[in-house]
């Protein structure tokens, strides 16, 4: 193939990519500011937005309690969470996404665990993700196993004549739109007297809480900060499209929550135990045998993960759509991220009559949202919501311990039996 022809390969996913988030994000009309705003965060989305996810697959893994040979349909983002629900059980996994990119992380995360020849190698591709040996791996070892597109999506190159693989040896977690924003807000902060790395310096959360109140408190009584999180367009680096930022806002300030979730993110967990915050404020996994990562990265899983990564099917296709072709009462869990702040009232309808439809009685359905309490009743008819109990109490007790601080509620919904 031509690098001409690749380079249309990859438009055509990309193109992909903002067709199926339009699909889920565009709610006004093209030539209205909402319009406008809509589309510019698609056209942000379409292309690699996490390289690793904000949701924390032990709480997850708690409120789904999961078994061996339970299906499970998940929303895939950047892939981490469906690896680690398999460290504790052996189940079967759907994973979807509307984009392409993390398709393409997903499988290649997949291929990895499965023709990778040790865990050091996988840690070194994925924990590290910043050797000039994973680029000789993923030619030697990957590549050849991969399916053409994700191979090709790997390969293309970027505006700088680099391969998309090489971000494995520089730094991968600092790339994507996240990863960009995050390295924009360490910028600014510098520039305007605060650094927020030196937090992973702090050696007890007294510390933590003192850093946080030197180096990143302040920075929020800068007008200029203000300004930047009032604009919804700001946060799109975040993946939060103008419908979620508006959930998020709950009729505060944006400046004000963004402020509140960070503090709980720096103060609220020991570093010792929060991969979250090292992404954060640090922008890559820390170093050494007792660096706290993602349950899929950790030495012990890594056997198991081999064993039981073949009950693994990723999917770019809307999860509405996906359910919509299967038999009734086939799923026993569903993980839904935080996809339904972005939808209408008609799109959460459809969304939970194929959940009821296709959930087995007692099963389960996770999710998480920008604002603190769920956004299902009177969205959702009650005919449908009706045949669910919303876990109260238990949800309040798991978004309190959920490490990525980031959402204001986690909420669980178990079918009647």
């Amino acid at each position: 193939m031509t690098s001409a022809q690749a380079s249309e390969e990859i438009d055509i996913s990309r193109r992909r990519s903002q067709r199926l988030v339009g699909a889920a994000v565009h709610q006004h009309k093209a030539l209205t500011r909402a319009g406008l705003s809509e589309r510019a965060f698609t056209f942000a989305f379409s292309g690699l937005v996490y390289p690793q996810i904000w949701e924390d697959p032990v709480v997850d893994m708690e409120a789904m309690e999961l078994a061996d040979g339970q299906h499970v349909v998940a929303i895939a983002s950047g892939g981490c969470n469906v690896l680690s629900y398999l460290t504790a059980a052996a189940v079967r996994i759907t994973a979807v996404d509307l984009n392409t990119a993390h398709i393409a992380l997903n499988r290649l995360k997949h291929a990895s665990l499965r023709h990778l020849d040790s865990y050091e190698a996988f840690h070194r591709f994925f924990a590290d993700a910043a050797a000039a040996d994973n680029v000789r791996l993923f030619d030697e070892q990957l590549a050849p196993h991969l399916d053409a597109e994700t191979r090709r999506y790997w390969t293309a190159r970027d505006w700088r004549g680099r391969r998309r693989i090489t971000a494995f040896a520089r730094g991968f977690y600092r790339t994507g739109l996240l990863g960009r924003f995050i390295a924009t807000g360490h910028g600014l902060a510098r520039a305007l007297g605060g650094n927020p790395a030196r937090i992973v310096t702090a050696r007890s959360l007294e510390e933590q809480r003192q850093i946080f109140e030197r180096e990143i408190r302040p920075l929020f009584g800068k007008r200029l900060v203000r300004r930047l999180l009032d604009r919804p367009a700001t946060l799109f680096g975040l993946g939060i499209p103008p419908a979620q930022y508006d959930a998020l806002r709950e009729g505060r300030a944006m400046h004000e929550v963004i402020e509140e979730r960070l503090e709980r993110l720096a103060c609220g967990f020991d570093l010792a135990d929060n991969y979250f915050a090292w992404q954060a404020f640090n922008r890559a996994y820390g170093r050494g045998a007792g660096a706290p990562l993602p349950p899929y990265l950790r030495r012990e899983a890594f056997e198991t993960l081999r064993q039981r990564i073949g009950e693994v099917r990723v999917l770019n296709v809307s999860l509405t759509d996906y359910l919509a072709g299967l038999p009734a009462q086939s799923v026993d869990r569903f993980v839904l991220l935080d996809a339904q702040d972005w939808m209408t009232d008609g799109d959460l309808a459809s969304l939970w009559g194929e959940i009821t439809r296709t959930a087995k009685p007692e099963a389960r359905v996770a999710f998480r949202t920008a604002g603190t309490t769920t956004i299902l009743p009177g969205r959702v008819p009650e005919m449908i919501l009706g045949k669910w109990h919303y876990e109260a109490g238990r949800s309040a007790e798991l978004g309190a311990r959920d490490r990525s601080a980031i959402y204001g509620g986690f909420h669980l919904y178990i079918k009647a039996a």
